[in-house]
């Protein structure tokens, strides 16, 4: 049941979301309605520096990487009565994190995400359980020709921690990024198979160099991102 848009909106001012953002996001009453939002945010390179913005921040500043844009789908989905739920998906050593925003439709998991690469996004609601999700992006989770997915943790259930850490938040979400990093975590590779996993071959990695949006030069960044 989709809930009317007026308690849409007030749900979203009741954990501090600003009127104009609370009605911006009312609009979006489908999870394939939030995936298209989010992707029409220009990617956050986090040229000043690491960044963790929170919703409010996200969605004033225009920018986001996955956790940003995680957050706000996660808002966005809690307006339309689904729980505000996150899960961090852990890489191999050399390579970072990424963070989708999870939703269920009956008994099967789907998944909100943004990448400035075509193949770490969107996931329709047709898997039984999260193991099954994590490993529909085993394949194109890369870091040059390996791959490096490794784990994926719990859902993280936004209900449980406080509007000001991660919807009003003016500064880096840092305890958000400390909640999704200690939550436990699954194996995904089993031990010893990943000294074995077939690199990709040379016209994946052609294909998996296609982004969105190109990278500008960075600086030196404070805090450890997450997986763009």
């Amino acid at each position: 049941m989709i809930l009317r848009a007026l308690d849409r909106i007030k749900r979203a001012m009741h954990l501090g979301l600003p009127r104009r953002q609370a009605v911006q996001l009312s609009a979006l009453t489908t999870p394939e309605a939030i995936q298209d939002f989010i992707v029409k945010i220009p990617m956050n390179f986090e040229v000043g520096g690491g960044t963790a913005l929170s919703v409010t921040e996200t969605l004033k500043q225009r920018r986001a990487h996955c956790i940003e844009a995680a957050m706000v789908a996660a808002m966005a989905l809690y307006m339309n009565g689904h729980p505000p739920l996150l899960m961090d998906m852990g890489a191999a050593e050399g390579d970072v994190d990424h963070v989708i925003a999870l939703f269920k439709r009956g008994k099967y998991w789907g998944a909100i995400s943004k990448s400035n690469g075509a193949y770490l996004r969107y996931r329709d609601p047709i898997f039984k359980n999260l193991r099954e999700l994590a490993l529909s992006y085993f394949w194109e989770y890369t870091k040059g020709r390996k791959k490096t997915l490794r784990t994926y943790s719990v859902p993280v259930d936004l209900r449980r921690t406080e509007p000001k850490l991660w919807v009003t938040n003016p500064k880096f979400c840092e305890e958000i990024v400390d909640i999704l990093t200690v939550a436990r975590h699954f194996n995904l590779v089993p031990r010893g198979q990943d000294k074995r996993l077939r690199p990709i071959d040379h016209i994946e990695r052609k294909a998996f160099k296609l982004d969105e949006y190109a990278s500008p030069k960075r600086k030196k960044k404070k805090h450890k991102t997450k997986k763009s």
